[in-house]
Formats: C-alpha cells, sequence, structure tokens
C-alpha cells in the first residue's frame, strides 16, 4: 500500500460542473489502518473540501451502498460514524439524482448537489473500489 498512487474513489459529476469526489491520498500517518482521504464538493456556485479518513469496514459499506443504488433504492454511506456522511438520493428535487455530503461532526455544513449520472456509473464505481481493495491489500 506505501507504493499506492492517490486515486479518486467516487466520482458522481456531471456537464453542468456539479461534482463530488471522494479522492484516496493515501496511507494515514495517524492510523496504520486507515487511509487518508477527502470529500471534494464542487459547483458553480460553492466549492469545499473536508479530510476524512477510510477503513476498510468504511470501504464495505461504500459496496453495500452501491448495491442499494443498483437496487434502486437511495442509499447513506458513512451516516453513522464520526465525520462526514454522504446521501445519493436517486431522484432529488430537481428530477435527477442529488449528493448530499453532511459535514455534522466537524464544520457543522450539509450541501446537496444535484448530479446528472452516466447510465454505468454503479459499475464504474465498483471497479474503482475493487481497485483500491486490491491495492491496499497488496
Amino acid at each position: 500500500m506505501a507504493d499506492m498512487k492517490s486515486m479518486d474513489l467516487v466520482v458522481l459529476a456531471d456537464d453542468e460542473g456539479n461534482s463530488v469526489r471522494i479522492h484516496v491520498i493515501g496511507p494515514e500517518p495517524s492510523w496504520p489502518e486507515g487511509l487518508a482521504a477527502e470529500i471534494v464538493v464542487e459547483t458553480p456556485f460553492v466549492t469545499g473540501r473536508t479530510r476524512l479518513i477510510l477503513s476498510d469496514r468504511k470501504l464495505r459499506s461504500w459496496a453495500e451502498a452501491l448495491d442499494k443504488l443498483d437496487a434502486g433504492e437511495d442509499a447513506a454511506w458513512m451516516e453513522w460514524d464520526r465525520g462526514p456522511s454522504v446521501l445519493v438520493r436517486l431522484t432529488g428535487d430537481r428530477d435527477c439524482p442529488e449528493v448530499v455530503v453532511d459535514d455534522e461532526s466537524c464544520s457543522m455544513v450539509t450541501v446537496c448537489v444535484p448530479v446528472v449520472l452516466p447510465d454505468d456509473w454503479i459499475e464504474d464505481h465498483r471497479a474503482r473500489l475493487r481497485t483500491l481493495l486490491d491495492a491496499w491489500s497488496a
């Protein structure tokens, strides 16, 4: 894992300039079992980022969230953990998916980003997760 390059685990973005990414930086120096990462929100209106630490359990729960989304259900990720959480609603207020990033424990800010996603986005994210898990276990 020490040789792993940084990567985007999550890229929920559209042609309108709205995006929510979870960028994995690499091993977390303060916790050998964790990965340093950040949630990056970019829209024409607001831009922000917040740090988080990903664990094996959090990555496995992302796989479960992808399964729910593939079944047509909304999914929350990291909802019960300390730190920020991500909610993906398949049909938001603007008749397209929306991503809600809630950083209640640190900044106390919640951002809702409407994002028109490509048809293959779930499979793309499963492949991203497999790539990260393979690199981490190496």
